[in-house]
């Protein structure tokens, strides 16, 4: 039988739309695969990392000598983190709803499944409810303290989406009041006091790695031309987000050197030898300057955490020298 759309060709006459075979229908099989990868795409998994810092009050707890925390509170720590994932996630698909235009004409996120399209507005909000309510009344039965910080985290995430997003500067702020949240909560979890010069470490990190990721949108916008990719940026220059980097930078070194010598901390665990981590701190500070200004990085702080060799094996020295100084000595 001869071809159709051979004989077109052969009548060096172009296809039309008509002549064309119809496509073939995508199997159903291949279609659910898609849906559950855009569903799987759109709560974030790779910002899970994020929710690390849930577990680090019970890390810092389990060589404290005053709390004697049983390793068997681990349990409670990682369903935390676990029920942190979860609404944070919730709270990821919130905000790519309320932002899903102006994503649209983002370079990079115009693929997230709800900028494309590939995944309905409506489908959007219903997964969003499911795991706030997931989070949420799962986090009920850890303890009613944590359950009331995640719903102040949640609370803070909605007014940063609608409102303090679009404020310069505040925007970092907020983003660093989320990771204290999580570390504050992390505590309640394991039932033990977080020390106030960890939450000050905490806070200042993530408004380090929070500037870092300002800095790298302020150049790609001015690059790209698209002011409207963080309109809050508009008001701060990179010469200014470069001073506040290094104050940052130097901040959270000189903070957590002082919590390893602090009266309270070496009563607690002992020892003044948590000093010796100190070079670790340093080092992983320098390598993420050295990745944010040389190689262009820092717009993915959870991305290079998970990926550049140099910055894990940092951090696996620095916990292993905590183990060893804390509770094996």
């Amino acid at each position: 039988m001869p071809n159709r759309n051979s004989d077109i060709f052969m009548n060096n006459q172009p296809p039309t739309v008509n002549s064309l075979p119809p496509p073939e229908p995508r199997p159903p099989a291949a279609a659910s695969r898609l849906t559950l990868m855009n569903l799987a795409r759109v709560m974030r998994p790779r910002q899970w990392a994020k929710n690390i810092v849930v577990l680090a009050a019970f890390f810092f707890a389990l060589g404290d000598k005053q709390q004697q925390l049983s390793p068997l509170m681990f349990g409670w720590a990682l369903l935390a983190a676990a029920l942190f994932c979860i609404t944070s996630s919730a709270v990821y698909i919130f905000n790519d709803i309320i932002d899903r235009q102006r994503d649209a004409a983002h370079p990079v996120k115009r693929l997230r499944p709800i900028a494309s399209g590939a995944i309905p507005v409506a489908t959007a909000w219903t997964v969003a409810l499911i795991l706030l309510g997931i989070g949420l009344g799962g986090a009920w039965s850890v303890a009613s303290e944590f359950a009331l910080t995640i719903i102040a985290y949640v609370v803070l995430q909605i007014a940063y989406t609608l409102w303090l997003k679009h404020a310069a500067l505040v925007d970092v702020f907020v983003i660093a009041f989320g990771f204290v949240l999580r570390a504050i909560a992390g505590g309640f979890a394991v039932n033990v006091t977080i020390s106030p010069w960890l939450l000050i470490c905490t806070f200042l990190m993530a408004l380090f790695l929070a500037l870092c990721k300002r800095r790298h949108e302020k150049r790609l916008m001015e690059e790209t031309q698209l002011f409207n990719i963080r309109p809050s940026l508009n008001a701060s220059a990179e010469r200014l987000l470069d001073q506040l980097i290094a104050i940052m930078a130097g901040a959270v070194i000189i903070a957590y050197a002082i919590y390893t010598q602090w009266p309270d901390t070496v009563a607690k665990f002992q020892t003044t030898h948590l000093s010796f981590t100190i070079p670790f701190v340093i080092f992983g500070m320098f390598r993420y300057l050295d990745l944010v200004y040389r190689h262009d990085k820092g717009d993915q702080p959870e991305y290079i955490l998970l990926t550049d060799i140099p910055l894990i094996v940092d951090i696996l020295f620095f916990g292993v020298c905590v183990w060893w100084i804390v509770i094996a000595v």
